[in-house]
């Protein structure tokens, strides 16, 4: 691995600059959950998308309203319910008188909420498979087809998902290989103590928390191209894949947990999120390489919802996250 030269260097000190002021912006609105911001932060750094799980009240649509605002791009919220179509998202043609009373009528294209830079898919699984797939197909293409034209979607584009896990009634889960579309998974746990006095304090008194932007839609671009630019050890890059072969209950690395409770072990494309992610977390730490804590750190969020339980895992109400820890304690790095 060759070291990053001296303008790199400093340009990776200045992103890190930037992401510390990013966070501490943030963290003037939300409390605690520093785990949380930090991945949806690295799936912005990373060019991904996120899909954050959690009970209703815990502030995740806040917390993406907050990070939009601070990093100043356009914010589209669309909550889903099952009657939402998938025009409802992409947009529509519609009928149009003509200029100046010409009396002349034509079909004109009205723009969806998707376009936009940053949108947030409330309550995602509770539309229906097709409208699902309508948004999906967007998050891949970074492009929609509608009114019989293809439309590229603002750059940069990303799509931040919540989904309530406690709440089936009505909803429609998605598919594994939908799923696999998600950079994160991220877990918004329940605040401790000191967080929800902190957060008592701060939301029912008279002054009311403001965030202020600290980066545009260009600097954001020009962070994601040095994070792909810093050099990983060849050595790092077999450790992540020794880490993804040993998800597979065929690999012969493979944990006994993985082999007795797991169906189908992560896909490439879980190898790529978790080598990115490990750039991100180092680049936030001010490093100009990642290393193996980066990874061991971001391997659960990354790898939750590629790695998938069979009915003897579910109906022991084993966790992913228990499975993923198992295989890190046993795949060691060169």
């Amino acid at each position: 691995m060759t070291a990053p030269d001296q303008d790199t260097a400093a340009q990776l000190q200045a992103l890190a600059k930037d992401l510390r002021t990013l966070v501490d912006e943030v963290q003037n609105v939300i409390v605690g959950q520093d785990a949380v911001i930090q991945g949806v932060i690295t799936c912005l750094l990373s060019n991904g998308h996120g899909l954050l799980e959690g009970v209703p009240g815990l502030g995740k649509t806040l917390l993406i309203r907050t990070v939009a605002e601070a990093v100043s791009m356009s914010f589209n919220r669309i909550q889903f319910t099952p009657d939402l179509m998938p025009a409802d998202i992409l947009g529509t043609s519609i009928l149009v008188d003509g200029e100046h009373g010409s009396g002349g009528r034509s079909l004109q294209y009205q723009p969806g909420p998707i376009f936009a830079n940053i949108v947030l898919a409330d309550e995602i699984n509770r539309a229906t498979p097709k409208t699902q797939s309508a948004l999906l197909e967007a998050m891949a293409e970074k492009q929609v087809t509608a009114g019989g034209q293809t439309r590229p979607l603002p750059k940069p584009f990303f799509v931040l998902a919540t989904q309530n896990p406690l709440e089936q009634e009505g909803t429609y889960p998605l598919p594994e290989a939908q799923l696999d579309r998600f950079l994160f998974k991220i877990n918004v746990d329940f605040p401790d103590e000191e967080e929800l006095i902190a957060i008592l304090d701060r939301t029912t008194g008279s002054k009311a928390s403001s965030v202020k932007p600290v980066l545009n839609g260009e600097r954001l671009v020009q962070m994601q191209a040095l994070v792909r630019a810093m050099p990983v050890p060849p050595s790092l890059t077999r450790y992540v894949v020794r880490i993804l072969r040993a998800t597979h209950p065929t690999d012969k690395n493979a944990t006994d947990g993985v082999k007795q409770y797991v169906r189908f072990g992560g896909s490439p494309r879980g190898a790529q999120s978790v080598l990115l992610a490990a750039r991100v977390r180092a680049a936030i730490e001010g490093r100009t390489s990642p290393s193996v804590p980066d990874v061991k750190a971001v391997v659960p969020q990354a790898l939750r919802h590629r790695v998938l339980l069979n009915f003897e895992g579910e109906a022991e109400g084993v966790s992913t996250d228990a499975v993923l820890e198992e295989v890190l304690a046993k795949v060691k790095p060169d």
